[in-house]
């Protein structure tokens, strides 16, 4: 039964993503196919200004997501995500997978406030999807600290 067990904690272990490193669990080449409906608004675009993935800039760019303060880049951003960052929302994979599902509804909760909108319309609400695209962004992201 041990020889078993240690057997299968083997394989969970082999089975994640070697970036990771504990900042994502999903599967980053998955994730850059599904970033394909993020892109409408959202582009990837790093520090010194290269492009990694053209796209939208009605949304934020999402280079450096990982541990980010929500709603604190250099972005027009609505008062309620604002107001959430300062709450002390920061983006990790969690909060991330519920924020997308649903950005209205997540803000709301958060804030415990049934006013409180996204200018997020766009829903993800494939789990999976969701953390998939999180481990993209992290793959593609600088090194977490």
């Amino acid at each position: 039964m041990k020889l078993f067990a240690a057997t299968a904690m083997g394989m969970a272990l082999m089975s994640a993503p070697a970036f990771a490193d504990g900042h994502a669990t999903g599967d980053a080449e998955a994730g850059e196919s599904v970033f394909n409906k993020c892109k409408a608004c959202h582009m990837i675009e790093d520090a010194d200004g290269e492009t990694i993935v053209r796209g939208g800039r009605t949304g934020p760019n999402l280079y450096g997501v990982l541990g980010r303060q929500a709603g604190s880049t250099d972005f027009r951003y609505g008062d309620s995500i604002v107001e959430a960052g300062e709450a002390g929302l920061e983006w990790n994979e969690e909060e991330f997978v519920k924020y997308v599902a649903d950005p209205k509804e997540y803000l709301a909760d958060y804030l415990d406030d049934s006013k409180a909108r996204s200018k997020m319309a766009f829903k993800l609400r494939d789990e999976e999807d969701a953390v998939n695209v999180w481990a993209y962004l992290v793959s593609v992201g600088p090194a977490p600290e």
